[in-house]
């Protein structure tokens, strides 16, 4: 296993990423925030006393894969290696869910708790993805509320930075923001 531990940035076609990671393997994604040093600046708060650093081999495939996503490129990112540590159980079965979402395809919160048999969890699922550290690896953003509406999304420009991924991956038909 690979067992540098540190964060870096990355351009994408959305802006300036981060991603941090450790020997486990990632355990921090951040999404562009107004400017690339607020995304610094988030990313050091997710992994602090984590220096930047040259990605390991886990987080160059992370970068590389997360870059190919926001491309439009239909990838399977659910092989990089997570650090979820410290993350609640229900959190972890809610991304385990989630990441059985295809690129180009969306859940509603009320059938990601249909399918964790907690038909009634709908908004502890709606929780559990507004805290999670490592969006686009766990594809929160493929979970949308009810009557096609967005519902929400922590990332910087809320729903719409959802909607803009969601049309990058072409499945944002149907979608509309209120």
């Amino acid at each position: 296993m690979d067992t540098a531990i540190g964060h870096a940035l990355f351009d994408t076609a959305i802006g300036w990423c981060a991603v941090a990671w450790n020997e486990a393997g990632v355990s921090a994604v951040q999404l562009p925030e107004s400017d690339v040093a607020h995304t610094r600046q988030r990313i050091r708060a997710a992994a602090p006393g984590v220096a930047e650093a040259t990605p390991s081999v886990v987080a160059g495939r992370a970068i590389r894969g997360m870059r190919a996503l926001l491309q439009g490129e239909s990838v399977d990112l659910t092989e990089i290696p997570l650090d979820l540590r410290g993350v609640p159980e229900f959190a972890l079965r809610v991304y385990a869910v989630t990441q059985q979402i295809r690129p180009g395809r969306t859940l509603t919160y009320g059938q990601v708790a249909d399918r964790l048999g907690d038909r009634g969890s709908a908004r502890a699922v709606g929780g559990a993805l507004g805290r999670n550290p490592v969006p686009l690896l766990v594809p929160c953003h493929r979970v949308v509320a009810a009557a096609g509406r967005p519902g929400g999304f922590s990332a910087y420009g809320g729903a719409a930075s959802k909607l803009r991924i969601l049309a990058i991956e072409q499945s944002g038909a149907g979608i509309t923001l209120f």
